[in-house]
């Protein structure tokens, strides 16, 4: 499909980047984590499970269903939007759902991003989901678009 609103999309790069800082997250979260039990006495197997279970599933899905953008994609000025309604955050199974997708399909989900495709991954086209620049980070991607330097 082609580009009839002649928006800027998120590269990816710009993707790449925020996936790279959510694993420094997630990582972050075990850390966080391991210093919490280790400061507490017999901290029940199921408090462990569902600490990992957090850092490594939910995170990320969570984060983009409650706030439209998981940290790695504030990093960068992205945010995750439905791709019928851009206004609108994806619900949390279609996170869970677009998570799933991407991690099955590894780095392989971000060799399916073209501009045909409005800068969409496998995972976003199967999640009804599109990834864009949040309104700060778009204008300034416009002004450089505009730069006679480029």
């Amino acid at each position: 499909m082609k580009n009839p609103e002649n928006l800027i999309y998120p590269l990816v790069s710009d993707r790449y980047k925020a996936a790279f800082i959510d694993a420094f997250v997630m990582i972050g979260f075990w850390f966080a984590f391991t210093i919490l039990f280790s400061s507490i006495e017999n901290v029940p197997q199921e408090a462990r499970i569902a600490a990992y279970v957090f850092s490594v599933f939910l995170y990320e899905p969570l984060f983009v269903a409650l706030f439209g953008a998981s940290i790695g994609h504030m990093s960068g000025g992205l945010k995750v939007r439905r791709e019928s309604n851009r206004d609108k955050k994806i619900n949390f199974f279609a996170a869970i759902f677009r998570f799933f997708i991407k991690v099955i399909l590894g780095i392989i989900a971000l060799f399916t991003i073209t501009k045909e495709n409005k800068g969409r991954a496998i995972h976003d086209m199967a999640s009804g989901s599109i990834v864009l620049f949040n309104q700060e980070k778009y204008e300034e991607t416009s002004e450089l678009e505009d730069s006679p330097l480029l």
